[in-house]
């Protein structure tokens, strides 16, 4: 990893956030940040240094990945939207919900039992639930909040999942866990991943009015209500872009295939070491398969449709991949050793969990990155807790909820961007109707760990 770039390496994402709010356009935001950092980095040579980044980014592995889970993911659900499965599963779902709250419940509920990838609950759950709020005036933000907050969260928790799979081989390549044996070190730390634990338990808190609307969630909350406009007026284009696939006139809806390619994509995934790509391969073409040998859709219709759906995720995987650019380039810049420096005269072993927290929450809110920032950052954390003697499993609790923290937090993360897209409202929206409560739970996250530090 590069060397600490000091202070100046946080200007290029404090551009990105100055530019985001006054322009409400995270693409051309995430891009300008990169650009800065790149004349900071290269100097009049950053022209090229840009070509030779995006070709890097556009090229790893890591990346291609999320093209390719995303995109077929789209696909997916088109396949579902064009057959009518997704609107017998809503129509089935509609009858049994009476209210506002058990719509949201009913939301919660579903993101949990798609634990399997953060992704998959993102994409599908905002899919199918989009119809069933609006029916009781519930804006997109808040629709876009429960959604996300059992996103990552529920991944980190339950560690059967592609968050599970990927932190457990980081622990082991790192020396926190032996060979074999980072699932079970994993398992050990979930009890002190605080943040998860609080952004889950605080849904239905916010649900039932234990805690009211906050801030610009507010505001969306009365434009729902009062006008009955669900979604903002500024991601009508998503929306649109979301409901650009309807059913095939005079389909009869059948609700078990949109529960099958759903089951599917779970128990594949599980079955193939938690690899989301896999699965989302085999549910893809199962249903694919399914839907020309009953001939609910001829050939060209069906792959029209395929083609459709990842259309829909142009927008969310460019954002995803400007994204990717800015980390590259902070990465270069050493923003994530800078923040690490800064912090480490304040570490004792009892406040260590806690620094560490705060420290990699504001990289991975800053960076928009989760599991790239665990991997740069971790080496680091893994040699401060050996030298001071720090409880690991305490330590790994809270490196894991920095993740969270970031995915669920930051207006250009993975989580944020696909549940935007989903729910139908613009990643920047859903970011600030949402902050608010990220902020409680980290607050909540950091006085736990602190309470720990003084009681041990």
């Amino acid at each position: 990893m590069s060397e600490s770039g000091g202070l100046l390496s946080l200007l290029p994402t404090l551009l990105v956030f100055v530019l985001a709010i006054w322009s409400r356009r995270p693409i051309e935001s995430l891009i300008c940040g990169a650009l800065l950092g790149l004349v900071m980095l290269e100097g009049s040579g950053f022209v090229a240094g840009m070509a030779e980044t995006s070709l890097s980014v556009l090229t790893d592995e890591d990346v291609a990945w999320v093209i390719l889970v995303c995109g077929f993911m789209g696909s997916l659900i088109a396949l579902l939207m064009r057959t009518g499965a997704t609107a017998a599963f809503t129509r089935n779902l509609g009858s049994r919900i009476r209210s506002a709250r058990a719509a949201l419940m009913t939301t919660w509920g579903l993101g949990i039992a798609l634990f399997v990838d953060d992704y998959l609950n993102s994409l599908a759950v905002g899919a199918a639930m989009r119809d069933i709020t609006d029916r009781f005036r519930i804006s997109r933000e808040k629709l876009a909040y429960v959604v996300d907050s059992t996103a990552a969260p529920i991944s980190v928790l339950i560690p059967f999942s592609t968050w599970g799979a990927f932190f457990a081989g980081m622990l082991v390549a790192n020396d926190l866990a032996a060979e074999g044996q980072g699932l079970t070190v994993y398992i050990s730390a979930i009890p002190y991943m605080f943040y998860a634990w609080f952004a889950v338990l605080l849904v239905p808190v916010v649900i039932v009015g234990g805690l009211g609307a906050l801030g610009p969630m507010a505001t969306a909350d009365r434009r729902a209500w009062e006008t009955g406009v669900m979604v903002p007026p500024e991601a009508q284009h998503i929306e649109d872009a979301n409901k650009a696939i309807v059913p095939k006139p005079g389909l009869t809806p059948r609700l078990w295939l949109f529960v099958a390619p759903m089951v599917a994509l779970v128990a594949c995934t599980l079955v193939f070491d938690n690899d989301f790509l896999i699965g989302i391969y085999l549910a893809l073409g199962g249903t694919i398969i399914t839907v020309l040998a009953l001939r609910l859709l001829d050939l060209h219709d069906t792959f029209d449709t395929v083609i459709d759906g990842f259309k829909t995720m142009i927008e969310p995987l460019a954002v995803l991949v400007a994204a990717f650019i800015l980390k590259e380039v902070n990465d270069d810049l050493g923003l994530p050793r800078y923040v690490v420096e800064s912090v480490e005269p304040l570490l004792t072993p009892q406040t260590l969990p806690a620094v560490i927290f705060v420290s990699m929450g504001l990289v991975s809110f800053m960076t928009g990155s989760n599991w790239g920032v665990f991997v740069i950052v971790l080496p680091i954390v893994a040699a401060l807790s050996r030298n001071m003697g720090a409880d690991m499993t305490l330590v790994i609790g809270a490196t894991l909820s920095a993740s969270t923290f970031g995915s669920h937090a930051c207006f250009y993360s993975d989580a944020t961007v696909l549940t935007a897209q989903a729910t139908g409202c613009t990643p920047l929206q859903h970011a600030l109707t949402q902050l608010p409560y990220a902020l409680i739970a980290a607050a909540l996250t950091v006085a736990a760990y602190l309470l720990i530090a003084f009681l041990s």
